[in-house]
Order: structure tokens, then C-alpha cells, then sequence
């Protein structure tokens, strides 16, 4: 099937436990390369000590600082400094990748010795408080937390650290007052409410944890900013609950965060325990687990694509004070697997507990992080035996069907979502949407299609508004000219749900060039190549419709942009025949209908155009920290219509908390909607 090639599947990776559960416990879409070699920003094993000079050493520890290889930049930096002890911006960066690389007792040295630098004053703030604190040395890390820092985040993270260094200190209903008396916006109420519930805890004051917990556990708002401190809250109440005496209370804050993330393993754990009346240990117990936590929360909620170097940095000093926390070791990972640097991630996955109730999880991102080193053959059975370990486990089948869909095993991959779907039976829910599609995919990719079809239609059954299956299915009718208008329909219908997928928009452009609107094709395609800068089979496909319209250098350039970027092989010669020869030209009959289709489509354009002037619509662009509900309260005044805005906005309709700073909302009337 010409041009829709095996990108268009998004990837299986994770950033933390909760998350894993919302992508791949919701059916999420396994990775889909182009090929087999491993994708790694990893280097070549180099040694540090083969550098003897003092630029050597700056120049390879900036290139390795670059790569995020931390320990190589380290030990260069180390070598640097050593040469030229006074130079402080080296002094800066060793500090920086000795804590980044989890040498956090070098890190923290460094930071004492920098604590007057300005430029480093945040970074080194926090280093040495959580240093003190984990040293027992209490009234230290207070002092040092008099610092506020620039902003609020800064002010919250050093407000809790020293509420829970004055725990340490044997302070604990000053701390408590202190959590109680914090003010600042409004998305620090799950932050306030859930650590001073922890140190509550710790502090022996259960009443005033009871009351700090219960309200972060019906924060849904918070839930949504930071969902994995809304679940260590959820938990940390219904271990209270336990220890009370409340099992149904216990089970009642369970039931609460399973309508939240209902796959999250430790909670099923939790929930089980509780059944059997065993006794429960809170996740934090002491001062220094409590500063943990502080910075896996804060890292957790800023942890999204771009913000790697922070949330890394927080988390290594958050594994430094609590090497066991298994959510902190699998977001580490999770990072690592988004950086390319996949034996990385394998060494943070390979520390979490045997007894963790995360650990399978940690096994199944194993299993995906060894293929991208390379070791396919180990990542196979590494994840065949998770299968045979629990069949009932549909993750372990997404993950293996994964591995076999980049090694292009797609025999295997069929039978691979054989057995799942055997496994889901008569009962499948709407979660199991991907296990059908990825099915439908490898009978597709094995030419039949006669299984591949009812697949895709069962995994639109179960989620109609999938905008993957909408793609994949509606661009497959085209290409073999069956179902047009239904097919176009579909792909549409996913553009209108992922405006900002290149992927899915250059279906639709494909397709239009498939029945010969090329103008339209034109406008798609030229969206999909902004979109997704960097795809060959975006470039051709624009080359091509560039073609059809008589934009002949226009389409040469983006041919020769297509071969550069390294396309599949089978289209290597077709690409560089159309740089020599271009496009063969149309029959008579495909002249017709490509006239038909321009005149449809200028006509589409106008009564578009035409129905936009009619009817005005306001927009509001999302901001850093927007939420639907403080949006809702900036236009309408009042936060329970967030429903109107999900209904304006399709693209909100299934992931409601999916925003993006710069997204535009459509906002509906300043009337609520009537029932």
C-alpha cells in the first residue's frame, strides 16, 4: 500500500507508573518503525583517560554533555578542572552531570562549594537542603531553605522541603501549621494538601492528615495537572483508613482513584492487601522519603517533551533520598527511553523492587528498551516469558507485538494478537481497541486482508472515535478504491481529532490525491510537511501533488528532500526516477475526474468560507498551567462549563486533560448549552 507506511503508529513509551496505565492500560498504540536498526542517541564506548589535554577534554566533555551522557561528561569535566582548577562554568557543569548521572554525594559537594554562585543559587538550594535532610541535619536545611527562589514553583518546592526538615526536627505540628498557612495559585492545592497529609502522617497526627488527604484525594482538578501525586495521595489515605480501623473507607479511596487511572498496578496491589486485613506501611515514613517525594511530585507535573534536563535532575535527587521508590526509577527510565539512550533506561528499570508492585511494568519497558539497543532476539524472549508468566496480562502482548512489528515479523505479530484476542473472548471493553487494531495491521502488512478488515471495524467498534483507527481504516478503503466516501469521511473525522498529527494529515492529503483533487492534496500535504518536518514519505507525497498541479521545480526539490531523508528502500528507485523522468502523465479519464475534483473542491472552499463569515466564533489560546476548568472560569466566568468546551473542541471529546501551552479552543456562546 503505497504511502502509508508503519509511522503512522505512535509510540509505547512512558514517562511514569500512572502513565503507563493511561497509554498502554487504555490502549495505547505500540511503536511502529520503519525499520529494524535500532534507534539509540547512545555512543560508541569511549574512554575519558585517552584525553590528555585541557581543550581535549572541554571539547569531548561537551560533546558527551550534548549526547546526555553525563558520566562521560563527568569524568571529562573532572580531567578539564583538573587542569584549570579555578574555571567556574566547568566547576557549573561537573556539578550538573555528576547529579544528572546520580552521583548526588559529588553533586552535593559541588553544590556546597557553589552556594554563592547566583546563576546555580536554585539548583544549589535544593541540593544542599536535600543533602542536609538526608544527613539528619535538620536546622541546616531549614537555613538553607530560607532562600523562596524567583517564582512560585521555587517557593513551593523550598516551602515543603522545610516543612518536612522541621518534621525531622522533631517539629511537627509547626510543619503542619506551616503546610496549612501556604499560599500561592491555585494548582498548589494538591501539592499542600497531599504532603501535608504525608507529614501529617509522620508526625503523628493522624486527624490533620485525614483532612490534608481527603481533599487532595477529590482535587479531580489536580488529578488531571499531576496525576501520580493524586494517586501516592489516594494511597496514602487509604493506608490511613486501614491502619484505622476503616476498611471501607480505605476501599472507598481506592474506588476513588480507580476512576481515575483504573489499571494502575500498586492500586489493584493496595486494594487486595486491604481485602486480606493486612497491615499497611505508608510509602513515606520519615523526613527524608518525604523529600522525595516533594521532588518526584514537582518533577513529575512538569515532566512533559522539553523538559527532560529538569524533571531528570529532580528525579535523580529524588532516587538519591529514596533508592527503592519504584515510580521514580520508572519515570527515570521513561526519560531515558525518550532520550534514545536505552541501556540507560534498562538500568534504572533493572533497579525497581522484585516485590514492587511496579515491576512488571519496569519488565515490559525492559523488554522494549533492549530491542532499541539492538538485542531484538533477548527482547523477544524476554517478553515471551512475561506473556507465559500471566496470559491474562494484554500489556505483555502489546509490548511483544511491538518488537515483532519493527522486526517486520508480522507472522508472528498476527499470532502474537491471536492468542490476546483469544484471551479477551466474548468480553472485550473499549480499552481493548488496540489489541483488534494491531491485529488488523498485521494481517494487513501479510496481504490479508479479508482478516485484517473485520479487526480494524471491531477496534472502531469498541473506541468509534479513535483517530488511529480512523486513519488507517479510511485510507486503506481509498487506496483500494472501495468505500470513498466513507473512507474520506473517516480521515477527515481523525484530522478533525489530531489537527496537529502530520501523520494523519498527510493521510488525508494522500488521499486526496488518490482521486485526483491534487489542490486539495496541495493544502494538506503542505500542512503535513510543517507539521512533521523530516518524513520522506511526507516529501514525496507533496512532490507528487506538486506535480499534478504543474509545480514541476517545486515538486524535483521535494523529491530530492524525500531521497535525502533516507526513505525505505522499495522507494529509493521510484523517488529517483521521478527526479529524472517525473510523473507519468494522466489518461484522458483521470484528466476528467481530476478536472470534477478541482471544481468540487473550489466549491467546498467557498461554501466554507462562506459558512465561516456567517458564523463567528471566539477562541481562547491555552496557556502554561491552564486547565478546562480555570479556562472555563477566565470565559464564562464559571468552572463547571468546561463540559461546553469539550463539547466545541472534538480533539478535547477523548482526552479531556490533553493540553498544550499554544493550543486554540473554540469557545461556544456565552449562553450554557440547554438540556
Amino acid at each position: 500500500m503505497k504511502g502509508f507506511s508503519m509511522r503512522h503508529g505512535s509510540a509505547l513509551r512512558l514517562l511514569s507508573g500512572t502513565a503507563f496505565v493511561l497509554l498502554l492500560g487504555l490502549g495505547a498504540l505500540p511503536a511502529l518503525a520503519e525499520d529494524t536498526q535500532p534507534k539509540t542517541a547512545e555512543t560508541e564506548s569511549f574512554d575519558p583517560e585517552s584525553v590528555t589535554s585541557f581543550s581535549g577534554a572541554l571539547l569531548a566533555a561537551g560533546n558527551a554533555d550534548t549526547d546526555k551522557d553525563y558520566k562521560t561528561a563527568a569524568q571529562l569535566y573532572k580531567k578539564a578542572l583538573a587542569i584549570e582548577p579555578g574555571h567556574i562554568e566547568i566547576r557549573e557543569r561537573l556539578m550538573f552531570t555528576l547529579l544528572m548521572s546520580g552521583a548526588f554525594e559529588e553533586g552535593a559537594k559541588l553544590a556546597e562549594e557553589l552556594k554563592d554562585d547566583k546563576a546555580f543559587e536554585r539548583v544549589t538550594t535544593v541540593v544542599r537542603a536535600t543533602d542536609a535532610i538526608r544527613r539528619k541535619d535538620y536546622a541546616s536545611a531549614d537555613a538553607i531553605l530560607k532562600y523562596n527562589g524567583p517564582n512560585d514553583l521555587d517557593r513551593l518546592m523550598n516551602s515543603l522541603l522545610s516543612a518536612w526538615a522541621q518534621v525531622g526536627a522533631g517539629k511537627g505540628a509547626e510543619a503542619v501549621s506551616q503546610i496549612e498557612k501556604l499560599k500561592g495559585p491555585d494548582w498548589y492545592a494538591l501539592f499542600r494538601n497531599y504532603h501535608g497529609g504525608a507529614l501529617a502522617i509522620v508526625a503523628g497526627d493522624p486527624v490533620k492528615a485525614r483532612k490534608f488527604l481527603s481533599a487532595a484525594v477529590t482535587d479531580r482538578e489536580g488529578a488531571g495537572t499531576a496525576p501520580d501525586t493524586f494517586m501516592r495521595a489516594v494511597m496514602a489515605l487509604a493506608r490511613l483508613e486501614a491502619a484505622s480501623g476503616n476498611k471501607q473507607k480505605a476501599l472507598d479511596s481506592i474506588s476513588a482513584g480507580e476512576t481515575v487511572t483504573p489499571n494502575y498496578a500498586p492500586l489493584k496491589a493496595l486494594r487486595a492487601s486491604i481485602e486480606k486485613d493486612e497491615p499497611q506501611i505508608q510509602q513515606v515514613t520519615d523526613p527524608t522519603e518525604g523529600a522525595s517525594a516533594v521532588l518526584f511530585s514537582i518533577g513529575g507535573a512538569l515532566n512533559r517533551p522539553g523538559a527532560e534536563d529538569v524533571v531528570s535532575l529532580y528525579m535523580q535527587i529524588a532516587s538519591a533520598l529514596d533508592p527503592k521508590s519504584a515510580d521514580t526509577l520508572i519515570l527515570l527510565g521513561g526519560i531515558a527511553d525518550e532520550l534514545e539512550r536505552p541501556k540507560e533506561a534498562i538500568e534504572f528499570y533493572r533497579k525497581v523492587p522484585e516485590n514492587s508492585p511496579m515491576r512488571r511494568i519496569s519488565e515490559l519497558q525492559l523488554g522494549l528498551a533492549l530491542a532499541q539497543t539492538g538485542e531484538v532476539d533477548e527482547a523477544r524472549k524476554h517478553l515471551k516469558s512475561l506473556i507465559d508468566a500471566d496470559p491474562t496480562d494484554l500489556r505483555s502482548y502489546l509490548s511483544y507485538g511491538s518488537v515483532l512489528s519493527d522486526a517486520k515479523d508480522y507472522a508472528e505479530m498476527a499470532a502474537n494478537y491471536d492468542r490476546a484476542a483469544e484471551v479477551i473472548g466474548n468480553s472485550a471493553k473499549p480499552q481493548n481497541w488496540s489489541i483488534f487494531f494491531q491485529r488488523g495491521i498485521a494481517y494487513e502488512r501479510l496481504k490479508q486482508w479479508d482478516k485484517a478488515e473485520p479487526n480494524f471495524l471491531k477496534a472502531l467498534e469498541l473506541n468509534p472515535d479513535q483517530p488511529q483507527v480512523l486513519n488507517y481504516l479510511g485510507y486503506s478503503w481509498v487506496d483500494m478504491n472501495k468505500n470513498l466516501d466513507k473512507g474520506l469521511e473517516m480521515i477527515r473525522k481523525a484530522v478533525e481529532l489530531r489537527p496537529d498529527d502530520g501523520y494523519i494529515v498527510d493521510s488525508l492529503g494522500w488521499a486526496y490525491y488518490r482521486l485526483g483533487r491534487f489542490d486539495a492534496a496541495v493544502e494538506e500535504l503542505e500542512r503535513a510537511t510543517s507539521l512533521r518536518a523530516g518524513d520522506s514519505t511526507i516529501n514525496d507525497h507533496l512532490g507528487d501533488a506538486y506535480w499534478r498541479v504543474g509545480r514541476k521545480l517545486e515538486a524535483g526539490f521535494q523529491w530530492k528532500n524525500a531521497l535525502e531523508l533516507k526513505p525505505e528502500a522499495a522507494e529509493i528507485p521510484k523517488i529517483e526516477e521521478k527526479i529524472k523522468n517525473g510523473l507519468p502523465d494522466l489518461t484522458p479519464e483521470e484528466v476528467a475526474q481530476a478536472e470534477k475534483a478541482k471544481t468540487a473542491f473550489e466549491a467546498e472552499k467557498a461554501k466554507a468560507a462562506a459558512e465561516e463569515s456567517a458564523v463567528e466564533q471566539d477562541t481562547y489560546t491555552v496557556q502554561p498551567g491552564d486547565t478546562l476548568w480555570k479556562i472555563a472560569v477566565k470565559v464564562f466566568g464559571d468552572g463547571n462549563r468546561f463540559v461546553d468546551l469539550i463539547k466545541a473542541n472534538p480533539a478535547l471529546q477523548k482526552y479531556p486533560n490533553r493540553l498544550e501551552p499554544g493550543q486554540v479552543l473554540v469557545v461556544p456562546s456565552a449562553e450554557p448549552e440547554q438540556p
